[in-house]
């Protein structure tokens, strides 16, 4: 914690004074030694959050390409498969009603959350930001004690109980995919799905932990997030290999259950977590839309040469 003081000389009758121009409190960024003006720390912050954003939407494209070429083809594939060998014929549409249970169980989720936090009524932090004022139309607060503005209060819940289901949802795809290894019999095919979904997996970790940093969570849970998701892959490989003798349709048609919730949940994280938070300020609406539809590419691109 150091002062800042802004000093300017002033000239009177031939005697010279000193008066405080100003006089403030900085508390200096972690990892610096300069002290800095509150408004140096909220332009570097803002600079930040500006490149963060464009990051993040090629990360967008990513996780939409991911959804409707990956997930919800994939699902669709296996439960019809799965019904085939039950030889069950349905006119009711149940591969939609299984993703739209998916995506009712994050929309319920994230409202009860909401509900019992508003109930609870505000935390010191909202008095604060209350007091501190608006800035660019919206409330802020102090996070983190840097000196820096930032957006909090009730939408913090939310956006980390959406990044807690976007890992969750690519966690349980990625132990399917990796069963999709698991119960390969030929070994240079179940090589050749390794290799991809190496190169898949890299891809989405890369986008996943822009995601969860954006959700202003601690280094810890991030990293917890990350060290789920690298393992998940390899465990439904041993699952794959090991289930590979006794896998029946009854098995397959579970999975695919498990899958199309997945699925469901990914669609709303998609279209109403990722999207709308990255295109809904305007400014460089271009180059975001430019990102994403690069993001969208790449990863499309990648599942051409998969097939």
């Amino acid at each position: 914690m150091g002062k800042a003081l802004g000093l300017r000389k002033v000239t009177q009758g031939g005697t010279a004074r000193v008066t405080v121009a100003w006089v403030g409190v900085v508390k200096p960024n972690r990892g610096s030694s300069a002290h800095c003006p509150p408004h140096v720390f909220h332009s570097c912050s803002a600079s930040r959050q500006k490149a963060l954003s464009l990051v993040s939407c090629f990360a967008g494209g990513v996780f939409l390409a991911t959804c409707l070429l990956d997930l919800l083809p994939d699902y669709l594939a296996a439960i019809d498969e799965a019904l085939a060998a039950l030889h069950v014929t349905l006119q009711f549409p149940l591969q939609e009603f299984i993703l739209a249970m998916g995506f009712f169980l994050v929309l319920v989720m994230e409202q009860i959350t909401l509900a019992y936090k508003e109930q609870s009524g505000p935390p010191p932090r909202e008095e604060m930001r209350a007091l501190l004022g608006t800035t660019n139309g919206g409330p802020q607060h102090w996070h983190d004690g840097s000196g820096v503005p930032q957006a909090g209060g009730a939408l913090a819940a939310p956006s980390a109980l959406r990044a807690c289901v976007l890992v969750f949802s690519l966690a349980l795809h990625s132990v399917f995919e990796g069963l999709a290894v698991g119960l390969q019999r030929d070994r240079a095919r179940a090589m050749e799905l390794c290799l991809a979904l190496l190169l898949h997996k890299g891809i989405l970790a890369v986008s996943l932990s822009l995601r969860l940093l954006q959700s202003h969570l601690r280094a810890q849970v991030v990293a917890g997030c990350g060290i789920l998701f690298s393992c998940m892959t390899p465990l439904g490989i041993g699952l794959g290999a090991a289930l590979a003798e006794s896998a029946g349709p009854l098995h397959q048609l579970a999975q695919s259950v498990l899958e199309g919730m997945a699925a469901g949940t990914f669609l709303y994280i998609t279209f109403l977590e990722i999207l709308p938070q990255e295109l809904a300020t305007s400014e460089q609406r271009i180059l975001k839309v430019i990102l994403l539809l690069a993001g969208f590419a790449l990863l499309t691109g990648l599942l051409f040469i998969q097939v």
